[in-house]
């Protein structure tokens, strides 16, 4: 039992987001099952292994009053957080097993930029998806107004369930309120945006309805928890590179604190336009490599020019431990803890002596309960830069010292680099090579393998 003590106050902020959908003919939505803007997949239980009111706001204050407030929130123990199911959109392929395949055989998803003509530009290379479909995942009315990176984000989050063996019997089963939804994006919908801008010159009745909400960066999520039902936390969170590993690392606080049971989290991005490959060509940031695409992302090279872009989406469903064992899932690993960081130096540059990094590795495995022994592979955020991927390589050498067990990589040089989304696919590479490894080497109980995945920093374990 606890007191505030004026002149503190408390706010609870309660706030609900609805939209009004026009339901499609009733002959195109035959393969579609389930309420809401899209269907769900018919099939979701194949597996490898078996119109409403707009919400308001409301925010309350409680002043306490002189002598305090009594907190009669119980203490709850410290609820276990694993991975059961993930989901990715990647130039590497959409499926975890393809994706994780692709990397081990080197293959390279950087290639010469067909979405639109980029020839009178210095950079004409990224790691582009070139085949991809909403089908049988999101209704195609909505898909068609929908930004790419909302329909990267949602097919993920799908096949994030699809893995996880949540089918149709089990989501009728879960308590909604106790699920939530945390996919961020870096960029949002630069598309959307970008075209509205284009018809506005013409005029604002040429305008798109839909291009405000949908280039908003939490409409993905939104979309996605109306879509399914789910009622818990849904926002996004929009940092960057690091987009991912935040809305990883918030989703597993959202269930230790006991708020919910499930979360899907992640990041996606879709920059392969011409407004987003002219930005960074100015900040002078990308590669200029095009005469050998699957070889211009070189982390840590000498001869490295600047970083590729990418674009996907990567998204894992956490759960609470007990509530995973119950339903009898497949746990993939176990989420162990992590840390939030700031150089406050530049906006692009890292600090010179990488202090953000080392205090955020610092921090993680504190927070984790382990040592930096333990870390035997680190999923770098390195990104084929001058001089990030120094100092970055600085700072892991002044975190970890004289390791021969630890491995470091990083998977942009097959993928480039998907900006918002980076964190999400790296973080399913990471776990599928944890997978592998526990496997082929060990049993869980004879070495459990730890890793880390820059920048924020989330750390799982087998």
């Amino acid at each position: 039992m606890s007191a505030v003590a004026p002149p503190l106050c408390t706010w609870i902020v309660a706030a609900c987001l609805s939209a009004t959908c026009v339901a499609d003919d009733e002959g195109k939505q035959r393969n579609y099952i389930g309420g809401g803007l899209f269907g769900t997949r018919r099939h979701l239980a194949a597996r490898r292994r078996g119109g409403a009111r707009s919400g308001v706001p409301i925010a309350v204050s409680f002043h306490p009053e002189r002598g305090g407030v009594e907190n009669n929130k119980s203490e709850t123990k410290q609820r276990r957080v694993v991975v059961t199911g993930m989901g990715v959109v990647t130039p590497l392929g959409h499926e975890p097993d393809e994706f994780y395949s692709n990397l081990l055989q080197g293959v390279s998803g950087i290639s010469e930029i067909e979405a639109f003509d980029c020839s009178s530009y210095p950079t004409r290379i990224a790691g582009e998806i070139k085949s991809f479909s909403t089908d049988g995942w999101v209704a195609p009315k909505l898909a068609k107004r929908m930004d790419k990176f909302m329909q990267y984000l949602i097919v993920a989050g799908k096949k994030a369930l699809e893995n996880g063996g949540v089918t149709e019997g089990i989501m009728n089963e879960l308590d909604k309120s106790r699920c939530g939804v945390l996919i961020g994006s870096g960029m949002g919908g630069m598309k959307v945006f970008s075209d509205a801008i284009e018809a506005l010159r013409v005029s604002y009745r040429k305008m798109n309805p839909f291009c405000v909400p949908f280039a908003t960066t939490n409409m993905g999520s939104a979309i996605l928890a109306m879509d399914l039902g789910w009622m818990g936390p849904n926002y996004s969170i929009s940092t960057a590179c690091a987009t991912s590993n935040f809305c990883i690392l918030s989703a597993a606080n959202h269930i230790m604190r006991g708020e919910t049971d499930l979360m899907l989290c992640g990041g996606s991005d879709a920059p392969i336009i011409p407004i987003g490959l002219g930005g960074f060509v100015a900040c002078r940031a990308l590669s200029q490599r095009n005469s050998d695409p699957t070889k211009a992302s070189r982390p840590w090279d000498m001869d490295r020019d600047g970083f590729v872009m990418g674009e996907g989406a990567g998204v894992l469903l956490l759960e609470e431990l007990e509530h995973a064992k119950q339903r009898g899932a497949e746990i993939y690993a176990e989420f162990l803890g992590g840390s939030f960081t700031c150089d406050a130096y530049h906006m692009t540059e890292p600090h010179p002596e990488g202090k953000g990094v080392i205090l955020c590795v610092k921090n993680a495995l504190a927070d984790a309960g382990v040592t930096r022994q333990d870390i035997n592979y680190v999923n770098a955020h390195a990104t084929s830069t001058q001089l990030g991927d120094l100092k970055e390589f600085e700072a892991l050498c002044r975190c970890f010292g004289q390791n021969p067990q630890l491995r470091v990589n990083s998977t942009k040089s097959m993928t480039g680099h998907l900006l918002g989304a980076a964190g999400g696919i790296e973080a399913v590479a990471a776990i599928q090579g944890i997978n592998i490894y526990a496997t082929a080497k060990w049993t869980v109980r004879e070495m459990p393998l730890h890793s880390l995945n820059f920048i924020s920093m989330p750390l799982f374990s087998h």
